[in-house]
């Protein structure tokens, strides 16, 4: 039996971590991002961060300070993304520092993200403007380093956290600008909440209409096109009053009736699965 085969498919990999919805935004939809995590006692206790990508395509870097960079934004390998990423981090680890892994490997059984990472620690998030994470900060920067950064920044999305609510996240693209929501409850729950709220006319967030969802490592991050010219700011206090609407819908348990089934049927329709 081959490596591949041997390790289940999991669709919800990040599925008990706290921070997962943070984790599968990094992954699918913010340019640039770093969460810093830490390792349970038994693997180092350790800090390790988690970041969206890394140059060339590297999977991880151990970068020259010590620091070791695990990329979220990577193709799958075993069908568990937690296993693939639990297999890196440990691999890492042991490199000398200032060395990446180059190319991504199929790991076999193992420990998993949730099996080497201290759950009791925060996992926070934080979106950037640029690279310069990938860089060691006391490392000397030439004028041809510094001129790769701004290009690769110059191509990121513009992309705010909320402060408002959580795992949230405004970005421009073009003229048009938009809401990214990332939600860790079921699906299924997501999407008969949104229905709920639709049938009410509850379901815009600052004059934004709700236009669709990304479907992504098992969750639903729900999409709403602003107001042009809306910045993250202008839609801050309206995020956080919907939020509390939503989680009740989201724990509403009675069945639909005909117009929310109608409208959860649109809503199912405007769903696009990222891998």
């Amino acid at each position: 039996m081959s490596a591949q085969s041997s390790v289940d498919f999991v669709l919800r990999p990040f599925e008990g971590i706290p921070a997962e919805p943070d984790l599968v935004a990094m992954r699918e939809i913010i340019p640039a991002a770093t969460a810093v995590a830490t390792l349970a006692k038994e693997y180092g206790g350790r800090e390790i961060t988690f970041v969206t990508s890394l140059p060339e395509s590297w999977p991880a870097l151990h970068r020259t300070d010590g620091a070791v960079l695990i990329a979220l934004q990577t193709h799958a390998g075993s069908g568990d993304l937690s296993r693939d990423l639990a297999d890196r981090i440990l691999a890492a680890l042991e490199l000398e520092p200032g060395t990446p892994i180059v190319n991504q490997t199929i790991p076999g059984p193992g420990p998993r993200l949730q099996d080497i990472l201290d759950l009791t620690k925060p996992i926070d998030i934080h979106v950037h403007d640029n690279f310069d994470f990938w860089l060691d900060p006391t490392v000397e920067r030439s004028k041809e380093l510094d001129a790769s950064l701004k290009e690769a920044a110059d191509a990121i999305i513009e992309t705010v956290q909320l402060k408002s609510v959580p795992h949230a996240f405004w970005c421009r693209m073009g003229a048009r600008e938009f809401l990214r929501w990332s939600f860790a409850q079921d699906e299924e729950k997501v999407l008969d909440a949104l229905a709920r709220l639709h049938v009410k006319r509850e379901s815009t967030i600052g004059g934004g209409k709700y236009i669709g969802a990304f479907r992504a490592s098992g969750i639903s991050i729900p999409v709403w096109e602003l107001p042009r010219g809306s910045e993250a700011e202008d839609i801050e206090e309206a995020a956080a009053e919907f939020l509390p609407k939503f989680t009740a819908a989201i724990d509403d348990d009675s069945a639909l009736d005909v117009y929310q089934r109608r409208a959860r049927a649109g809503i199912v329709a405007r769903q696009k699965t990222l891998r």
